[in-house]
């Protein structure tokens, strides 16, 4: 039987709402490849992100456009010519490594050649709200170990001091989703200093942060929407000391570890992490993750509900994806 494509648009409600400088979410909005060949299924998932003028019809329509090809037998090697980095290529990259572990009867570390994964340990992110509703959501998320604060420019001074008096022990990481304004920046960065945090996402729009050249930092400053894949990294050197990988960013498993393995050789940390999906979205990005100095791969949990089987989350520890999920 000849190689079958299928796309499917999904949508997974989130377990409240979730806030960020762009805007409020009440769903996650996914995209689900599956190829099947001779009886064995591969899987891979991706969110279609507006940011970079991504939608579901769009994403869709992208990945249709390469039907025929995918059908006919293109691999990973050739999909990376197929299709540019971004969601479309993030789920049938993921498709096909599923599908190739599968046929292979290994898991996708062992056609990688690296050890099983371990369990990790995942940021938890609080949505973005007043500085009384993010004070109170820290509370309830005090016991874990790593709070990831949305903030998004006026107000944030506010937000970050409740967060930080709700969840004394917890350590801090934020993510300004470009909100900020360089002449905000150094109030900011001193009372993040002041109040313990280790890592700021993004705080400038990706288009206007070359001023981060020439600006001193006192905590470690990571890329997001300023870097994508391989060719992301010149245009970020001496900006940034960290980046944060995301598969809907690189357009897949292939690029993110090509991605990983080339900004450590370069000296940068590595943070991975996710837009809102499901574990079938987080199982691959583990792969990438196991050697990161952080960890953001929460989608599951800030949903209502999740695939069975998915990843086993205790606590904020996630467990290895099991098989029949994914790789």
């Amino acid at each position: 039987m000849a190689r079958q494509l299928t796309v499917t648009a999904q949508s997974w409600p989130i377990a409240g709402g979730f806030t960020i400088s762009r805007g409020t979410k009440t769903a996650a909005e996914v995209v689900v490849v599956e190829l099947s060949d001779n009886g064995i299924h591969g899987r891979g998932e991706c969110v279609p992100y507006a940011r970079y003028g991504e939608t579901v019809d769009s994403v869709c329509a992208v990945i249709e456009s390469i039907r025929a090809k995918l059908e006919s037998g293109a691999d990973r090697q050739r999909l990376q010519s197929l299709l540019p980095a971004g969601a479309a290529r993030n789920a049938v990259d993921c498709a096909l490594w599923d599908l190739e572990a599968k046929a292979a009867g290994k898991r996708v570390h062992e056609l990688l050649g690296f050890a099983a994964p371990k369990p990790l340990t995942t940021a938890y992110t609080l949505s973005l709200g007043s500085a009384a509703e993010m004070g109170d959501a820290a509370a309830a998320a005090s016991h874990r170990p790593l709070i990831k604060v949305k903030l998004g420019g006026e107000g944030d001074d506010a937000r970050l001091r409740a967060v930080r008096a709700a969840a004394p022990r917890s350590r801090l990481i934020i993510d300004a989703n470009e909100g900020w304004t360089p002449g905000d920046a150094a109030s900011y960065f001193k009372l993040c200093r002041e109040v313990g945090v280790e890592l700021i996402e993004q705080p400038f729009p990706a288009g206007n942060d070359a001023v981060l050249a020439d600006m001193d930092h006192p905590v470690t400053i990571c890329a997001d929407e300023s870097v994508h894949g391989l060719a992301s990294l010149d245009a970020i050197a001496g900006r940034y000391d960290a980046i944060n990988i995301k598969l809907d960013k690189t357009g897949g498993l292939t690029e993110a570890l090509a991605l990983a393995a080339e900004a450590e050789a370069r000296g940068l940390m590595i943070m991975v992490g996710c837009m809102l999906a499901t574990s079938l979205a987080m199982a691959p990005a583990m792969i990438v993750a196991q050697h990161a100095s952080v960890v953001d791969l929460d989608g599951p949990l800030l949903l209502a509900g999740d695939r069975d089987p998915g990843i086993r989350f205790d606590g904020s520890i996630m467990q290895p994806a099991p098989a029949e999920l994914w790789g």
